[in-house]
């Protein structure tokens, strides 16, 4: 009886494993599809995120620039509102008499 039940033991333990290896190999075999060779969708992702970064390279520094533009401009936009407050104030004190 303990030799029928080691037997059976061995066999379940045998076919456990040859399952594994069936879905394993089927996986492998997906994950080289998305990413194992050069023609594969995550070669063509990271050639596209690397054009990307080529392309918009040059925007770093051209954004320190425009950065430093606009805040000249807001200054000038500042002084702009204070000089049309005290002409609203202005008229609207010559139009109150």
């Amino acid at each position: 009886m303990i030799l029928l039940l080691t037997v059976l033991t061995a066999l379940a333990v045998l076919v456990l494993v040859a399952v594994l290896v069936v879905y394993l190999v089927r996986i492998i075999t997906v994950l080289e599809q998305i990413g194992g060779n050069p023609t594969s969708f995550l070669a063509k992702i990271r050639l596209g995120v690397r054009a990307i970064e080529k392309e918009t390279s040059a925007i770093g520094p051209e954004v320190t620039q425009l950065n430093a533009g606009l805040t000249g401009i807001a200054g000038g936009l500042r002084a702009v509102d204070d000089q049309l407050a005290g002409t609203v104030a202005a008229v609207a004190t010559q139009g109150g008499r």
